[in-house]
């Protein structure tokens, strides 16, 4: 077992439950307002940023969209963009395997975050992330991993807290509360979108779309799609399904601040669902 990420983990979680008691004992709008933000930007560092950005190149961003990403990244605590970057590839090139970091074949619970807590002797490949350790920006995050994480989870809350007298709350709700929803948002892909949905792309693989999932990650719950077609910046490819790190990622496309855009052909798309249909 990793100690160092089982204590954190668990105070985390302690003071989470903490916090809900402040928020009913001293309730104030602007620090639920702060915690909403938080989990917007964190969210969508992890589903624009870590995942369709670094992890999987789907798309190009300007230096302050990526510094955006790596600050609330860093909030988000769960590993530097680099070494995300790294379990996620090894994750996709070996899916379902022993090599699989999140195997969901393990159990549930392994993929949701027991393998978190038993990662202590887990290498990380950096040599399957050599393109993202040319950006000084991930580098940086990387080296200042921890000093990001007080800033932005502690200094930071605590500070904006303080113009209308609630820092503590602050720091309990955006930092903490926050963090374990999100925590638990993002596990929720690896584990529950490899048990539970359907499989339209791809029926080797666990990899299952799940509307219920995409919900509660901005869009991440389309992972059977995702994984048969991982160079899309959309995961939620119909208009009718929500995806809202798609709709971010487009939008800022149209004002420069992204562009390279990845999409699989519609005709492909079609072709694919067509094919795993007919076998059943």
């Amino acid at each position: 077992m990793d100690a160092v990420n089982t204590v954190f983990i668990g105070t985390v979680h302690v003071v989470s439950i903490y916090a809900v008691y402040h928020m009913v004992q001293q309730f104030s709008w602007a620090t639920l307002g702060l915690g909403l933000f938080y989990s917007i930007m964190c969210g969508l560092s992890i589903t624009a940023g870590y995942h369709r950005l670094f992890s999987h190149p789907t798309y190009k961003a300007n230096a302050l969209i990526r510094a955006v990403w790596l600050f609330f990244g860093a909030a988000s605590v769960q590993n530097s963009a680099l070494k995300w970057s790294a379990d996620h590839r090894v994750h996709h090139s070996k899916t379902d395997t022993d090599e699989d970091p999140y195997n969901i074949r393990r159990g549930f619970w392994w993929a949701h975050i027991g393998w978190v807590l038993f990662a202590g002797g887990s290498k990380v490949r950096y040599d399957l992330v050599a393109d993202l350790n040319k950006d000084p920006l991930v580098r940086f995050q990387d080296r200042f991993y921890v000093p990001l994480i007080v800033v932005s989870v502690v200094v930071l809350p605590a500070l904006l807290g303080m113009l209308w007298g609630d820092p503590l709350g602050a720091v309990l709700v955006a930092g903490f509360l926050r963090l374990v929803i999100q925590w638990h948002s993002t596990f929720s892909v690896n584990s529950f979108t490899h048990m539970f949905g359907s499989r339209p792309y791809c029926k080797k693989g666990t990899a299952r779309d799940s509307w219920i999932v995409a919900l509660l990650t901005f869009g991440e719950g389309y992972h059977n799609y995702h994984h048969r077609f991982p160079i899309d910046y959309r995961n939620g490819v119909r208009w009718y399904q929500f995806d809202p790190t798609k709709w971010f990622v487009w939008s800022m496309s149209k004002v420069g601040c992204t562009w390279d855009l990845r999409r699989t052909p519609e005709d492909r798309r079609l072709e694919v669902l067509a094919r795993v249909k007919a076998a059943g």
